[in-house]
């Protein structure tokens, strides 16, 4: 297998500067020992002007067989079946991208001690393979490296055999990547992409791969137009390391979208303690009055806006008048806690066609979440800023627009019978807000104004005559007439600027 990585320069910012970013000194040949060969890096060229260091892998096919006997332990399907005589001893593949990754480790990092600065600049750039399989053709490989910002991607098929063109092209290419980029991000490219267009790996995947996948991926494999089957051959089609990739590479996109950081917003778990309220009773008595709405309600298709750990979703499956549950959250540590509360993986046919777990951030609109009857907020607003609300405001109510809106929040004023809440604290580290009732019931009236619902107000939990009940819910119910601002309890809704 071979590489050449060739830039250009002068004699201020000589090409020759490539060794450094390689930790390869131009003017010596090297050798490196992998587990199926020995890797060469040498300089075919550096001047000021022109640099090109070559990466030449010898793959031992006694090594590879020795190593892989069978796919269970790490031989390809390739190696498998042809034993010895195979083409892993000269087209790329999965071989090659690991001994990139052992050959130019602090490249690929972005690391340069002798000269910091340099893995920070954008340089010109030729990359040529001379031999890659592209199962998927020449197209696939367009397609594959032209969204990492490469200026031209040459794929050019490998004919059968040159003397007989009527046999047509094998499935390999010449590949040739030109363009401005940095070097680490050409060659964390090059490392994702070389097994994937290969479809095969030499050794067997584990979970460790996901995370190698993300970190070469960072910056680039979120957004690609192709990330589903980037990552599905890279784990080799493994069908729960395939579903935990894209989980957490749609958290990277939706992060990235809300200027946050992944773990800003991957935090519906608490590693220390279970989210439920404390005491456990009033999280009981929430369900119990969001079921008893439901049921009023005539609700069948019920979707649980930031569900959490799944404990709602647990008590709806257990009532089968309750034909369709779709649990949705941002945080995949959360589903994932859900799944495991729901045993989804035992579940049966019957039962598991009923409940769904989906992966989304509630200030953006989501055609999966139209046309149910009813959907569930339940303690949820509280967690967002108050500048988010809006956004929230217009996916539920604007674009989702289930018939019943279901939306419970503490009410600020009982945190004074909470002799454990020092004066001034809010109930959770993570609340960005906790509303008096006319505070609530001010957004509410607002919210089923501009969205065509009529609101009425419930209290849960014991309703203290002085200061209300704990936890505060609003019942929107959708209707093309004007809103309705009288209480469920039979009081009087409080207009904005009324004391409650």
């Amino acid at each position: 297998m071979f590489l050449t990585i060739s830039t250009t320069g002068s004699p201020e910012r000589p090409a020759t500067d490539l060794g450094f970013l390689l930790h390869k000194h131009p003017g010596k040949a090297q050798a490196f020992s992998t587990s199926h060969g020995t890797a060469h890096v040498f300089y075919p060229e550096a001047t000021d002007e022109k640099c090109t260091a070559g990466l030449l892998l010898e793959v031992d096919p006694v090594a590879l067989v020795r190593r892989g006997q069978g796919k269970g332990q790490s031989a390809t399907p390739d190696a498998a079946l042809a034993q010895y005589v195979n083409d892993r001893p000269y087209a790329a593949s999965s071989l090659l991208a690991v001994a990139l990754s052992g050959v130019f480790r602090n490249a690929l990092k972005g690391q340069c001690a002798a000269r910091p600065e340099l893995p920070d600049e954008v340089r010109p750039l030729r990359i040529e393979i001379p031999v890659l399989p592209a199962r998927g053709g020449a197209e696939l490989v367009r397609r594959l490296f032209g969204p990492l910002g490469w200026d031209a991607v040459t794929a050019t098929p490998v004919p059968l055999d040159e003397t007989f063109p009527e046999w047509g092209d094998s499935r390999y290419v010449r590949l040739v990547l030109e363009g401005e980029l940095r070097l680490s991000d050409a060659l964390r490219g090059l490392y994702v992409l070389l097994p994937v267009l290969d479809d095969s790996k030499h050794y067997w995947i584990a979970s460790d791969e996901v995370d190698k996948l993300l970190r070469a991926g960072d910056g680039w494999l979120a957004e690609h137009p192709e990330s589903e089957l980037i990552t599905s051959r890279y784990l080799a089609r493994h069908k729960r390391l395939t579903q935990d990739a894209l989980e957490r590479l749609e958290l990277v996109r939706l992060a990235e979208a809300d200027g946050s950081e992944v773990e800003e917003l991957d935090n519906a778990v608490d590693e220390t303690s279970d989210t439920e309220d404390k005491p456990v009773p009033l999280a009981v008595l929430r369900r119990e009055a969001i079921l008893a709405a439901l049921g009023a309600a005539g609700a069948a298709r019920v979707l649980d806006l930031g569900c959490g750990q799944g404990q709602l979703v647990q008590a709806l499956l257990k009532d089968p008048a309750y034909t369709e549950i779709v649990g949705v959250d941002v945080s995949v540590r959360a589903l994932n806690v859900a799944a495991k509360r729901l045993r989804l993986e035992r579940m049966g046919e019957r039962q598991s066609s009923r409940v769904r777990l989906v992966q989304g951030s509630l200030a953006y609109t989501d055609k999966r979440l139209t046309g149910y009857d009813a959907a569930v907020l339940s303690e949820v607003i509280e967690h967002l800023d108050p500048e988010r609300l809006p956004a929230l405001e217009y996916a539920v109510f604007g674009s989702a627009r289930p018939r019943t809106v279901l939306v419970t929040t503490p009410n600020v004023e009982y945190n004074v019978r909470w002799e454990s809440l020092p004066a001034g604290h809010v109930r959770h580290g993570d609340h960005r807000f906790e509303w008096t009732r006319e505070e609530f019931r001010a957004w509410a009236g607002d919210v089923a104004s501009r969205h065509g619902y009529s609101v009425g107000y419930l209290p849960v939990g014991d309703d203290d005559p002085e200061v209300g009940p704990p936890t505060q819910m609003a019942v929107f119910t959708l209707n093309s007439g004007t809103t309705n601002t009288t209480d469920i309890t039979g009081t009087d809704t409080p207009k904005e600027g009324e004391a409650a």
